[in-house]
């Protein structure tokens, strides 16, 4: 049955088997373009997150569930909002809460693993209209400003994929003489039976 939601959730959000988008994307500038990466500059963004401990697999399902009931009615007034892309996960230490890169290190084996999931709300919300959610693992922020580096990538959006790409990120970075301010995160514009070669994938790291 949590299966069945998952994929029912997902399918509201307007993408198809063949990775046609039709959902709002959080707004960006590209500053700067070296092929597979870019340089982006993010406005202030209002977002819905929610932390699950569960491994890689399972955790996305619960995370997704999660804030797609929000957004799709699971608040107090009821109210349905559009589903705005990208999703984003990141893995979160277990013994201080401090954000980790999801580089090698996340490939070991550890007693319990937290990760968290983000929706970035659409256009015209803010902390002051958006509805309060029922559930109160659904936490409403602000995300300020930032510059971001990007490295995009189609395939599969698994966790040793996930870990390949930061790490490539974060080694371009180093040669190229950015400043890091983030651990990476994952983000995802795409449901899962989107075929691989069609699906667009990117990590993320804030720099300076």
């Amino acid at each position: 049955m949590r299966a069945i939601t998952f994929l029912t959730s997902i399918f509201l959000t307007g993408c198809t088997i063949v990775g046609i988008r039709s959902s709002q994307e959080a707004p960006y500038t590209v500053v700067s373009n070296f092929d597979d990466i870019e340089i982006r500059l993010y406005p202030p963004l209002v977002v819905a997150e929610t932390e699950v401990e569960a491994d890689y697999s399972t955790s996305g399902g619960i995370g997704f569930n999660r804030l797609a009931g929000y957004i799709f009615g699971n608040n107090i007034q009821k109210e349905k909002m559009a589903m705005t892309t990208p999703v984003y996960r990141e893995k979160v230490s277990q013994d201080s809460g401090e954000k980790i890169a999801m580089t090698a290190p996340v490939l070991q084996e550890q007693v319990a693993d937290k990760w968290i999931m983000t929706f970035v709300m659409p256009s015209g919300y803010n902390l002051s209209n958006l509805p309060p959610p029922v559930d109160d693992k659904v936490i409403l922020k602000e995300i300020p400003a930032k510059k971001v580096a990007v490295l995009r990538y189609s395939g599969s959006l698994t966790i040793e994929r996930i870990a390949e790409k930061s790490q490539a990120l974060s080694d371009w970075l180093t040669q190229h003489q950015y400043k890091p301010l983030s651990k990476a995160r994952s983000a995802a514009y795409d449901p899962p039976w989107t075929l691989p070669p069609l699906r667009r994938n990117e990590v993320h790291i804030e720099i300076e």
